[in-house]
């Protein structure tokens, strides 16, 4: 860590140039907030039995990332941005799911591609493949390119829900938290279900809150039936 001289911290590459485009991005974008809470003790019950079975460390945030690229697809516009006369969307013809990661070199948001066409085992075989060149400090200028939606979480510190800032290039950002145990209402009776906050920010400028709302909605529906996503 750079010595601190006359109570001043130098910033550092990264922390300047995060700090441009979160500026940039928050001057530019109409940014609007929804949040759910989505049930995932199903998928909780049955990630370590699909590990073990197709033999990869398969997490919740692939899980998350896979349930977006499928939502996108049904829902294209959460993949558009203005053009430069801001007079024209255009609708990415590959989608790209970018996931923040706490670097050592500072924080990162490495993107998998191509997510039209992947399954579960390749997004969890990528994004590990890519996390490591992140803590490596290996990442490629081109590993963060083609972002259309990116991922964030924050549950390993305890944190329930939060808002982020989308970056300038990409439509929104969906902030996890963490998994916690609820009693919950089901058909009459209680149960304690293992629930997490999914928060989204969107540019209202792409789309409106209807759009958006119908896209969370799907990545909810995604996750609380986890079957969807392995086939089995």
């Amino acid at each position: 860590m750079t010595d601190i001289k006359n109570n001043q911290l130098p910033l550092t590459r990264i922390q300047r140039l995060i700090g441009k485009y979160m500026h940039q991005s928050k001057r530019n974008k109409a940014s609007a907030y929804l949040r759910v809470r989505i049930d995932l003790t199903d998928l909780v019950a049955m990630r370590k039995k699909y590990c073990r079975r197709v033999k990869v460390r398969v997490t919740t945030n692939d899980f998350f990332m896979y349930a977006i690229a499928r939502a996108i697809k049904e829902y294209p516009m959460m993949a558009a941005t203005i053009d430069l006369s801001g007079n024209n969307l255009v609708i990415a013809e590959h989608i790209g799911v970018g996931f923040a990661v706490a670097a050592p070199q500072g924080l990162v948001v490495p993107v998998l591609k191509e997510m039209n066409e992947k399954t579960l085992f390749e997004t969890a075989t990528e994004s590990q493949a890519l996390l490591e060149k992140a803590r490596t400090n290996k990442l490629l200028p081109d590993d963060f390119d083609g972002a259309n939606m990116v991922l964030t979480g924050l549950g390993m510190y305890g944190i329930e829900s939060f808002y982020a800032i989308s970056p300038p290039s990409a439509t929104g950002i969906l902030s996890i938290g963490n998994i916690e145990e609820a009693v919950v209402p089901i058909d009459g009776n209680f149960e304690v279900r293992r629930m997490m906050y999914a928060a989204l920010a969107f540019d209202q400028r792409v789309v409106d809150e209807f759009y958006a709302a119908a896209f969370l909605k799907m990545i909810r529906k995604l996750l609380e039936n986890p079957t969807a996503i392995t086939g089995e």
